[in-house]
């Protein structure tokens, strides 16, 4: 029975890398993924350079996005990006700052600035690209795949205090999120888990929850530990990387998909604020593209909404005055 269940899992693990191009492709980005007329457009600045004392010798570039409707007298939400580049471009698999436009237009997420930061990179190497995420030629495997502090404090004592100087950002942990794919996941789930003092909202794609440098833990991990006040969306496809190593055998420490849904059943047993969808995509971006609207909705579903009757968004709301009569 078990070397039935080891040769399924094979044939899977070939059948996604055969076919996770067209199985991935049923996944198209709609209408909040694009630029609208009548829609205020944010403003993307950058790439600006962060050294790191926290990585010595190294820098990485981040970008911020500043939604239309920020007043710099009221407290912004944030959240950051791991992985910058990928989710920033306006013609790849996410294109967050038109999703923002949309959502923060329509009050389905608050407003909310982002910042888009890429792995770090010594003077050797290069910067991470869209098409070249870094392995390998940057710092990404340790700053993202480590489950230690040390990327969190970079986050919270290098990148935030940049941040922070220039913009107004709610110092309230609930106001702000974090999200990354793959690598960036995990990334994003671990500074949430060591800081839920600065972040207490993650959202991950085709995270890679497995044994690179030992994420496969996170599931005793969280067992173990008390429940932190954190909210997670889960995004991965049954086809993702199903463990089936180099030498034809399978390893369930590599199996991406298998590791996701301990991660659920972990979060599920104790308590955590969760939601996950299982697509039938492979390690791609395109389904995690496709729902990023929806899991940001879900994200930031409980933010206080004021309705202005100085905003042009609400040129059609009826204010009542002491003069208005019943109809």
């Amino acid at each position: 029975m078990k070397f039935a269940f080891v040769c399924a899992l094979a044939i899977l693990s070939a059948n996604a890398r055969a076919f996770a191009g067209p199985l991935d492709d049923v996944y198209r980005l709609g209408p909040d993924s694009e630029p609208h007329a009548g829609v205020p457009q944010g403003k993307v600045t950058g790439p600006t350079a962060l050294a790191s004392k926290v990585y010595p010798n190294t820098t990485r570039d981040y970008w911020v996005y500043v939604p239309a409707q920020y007043d710099a007298a009221k407290p912004a939400c944030l959240m950051v990006f791991f992985d910058g580049h990928a989710f920033l471009g306006p013609k790849g698999d996410y294109r967050v700052p038109f999703v923002f436009d949309n959502l923060i237009y329509r009050r389905e997420m608050p407003v909310t600035i982002a910042v888009f930061i890429n792995p770090g990179h010594g003077p050797d190497q290069k910067e991470a690209s869209d098409s070249d995420w870094g392995d390998g030629t940057t710092n990404r495997r340790v700053e993202y795949n480590a489950l230690d502090d040390k990327y969190a404090n970079l986050i919270v004592s290098e990148l935030l205090p940049a941040i922070k100087k220039q913009y107004n950002i709610s110092d309230d942990p609930a106001d702000r999120a974090i999200s990354g794919a793959s690598s960036g996941a995990i990334c994003a789930f671990t500074v949430a888990w060591h800081r839920p003092d600065q972040f207490r909202k993650v959202v991950s794609t085709i995270g890679s929850f497995t044994n690179i440098m030992g994420g496969h833990a996170y599931p005793d991990l969280i067992r173990k530990a008390d429940r932190k006040p954190i909210r997670v969306f889960l995004q991965d496809g049954v086809n993702d990387n199903r463990g089936l190593r180099r030498d034809g055998n399978y390893d369930p420490k590599f199996d991406w998909h298998a590791q996701n849904i301990k991660m659920v059943e972990a979060l599920t047993e104790k308590g955590y604020d969760l939601n996950y969808t299982w697509g039938i995509g492979g390690h791609s971006n395109k389904q995690g593209g496709a729902i990023m609207p929806d899991m940001l909705r879900w994200t930031w579903r409980d933010y206080t909404r004021k309705d202005d009757a100085k905003d042009p968004s609400n040129r059609n709301l009826l204010v009542p005055t002491a003069a208005a009569k019943p109809l």
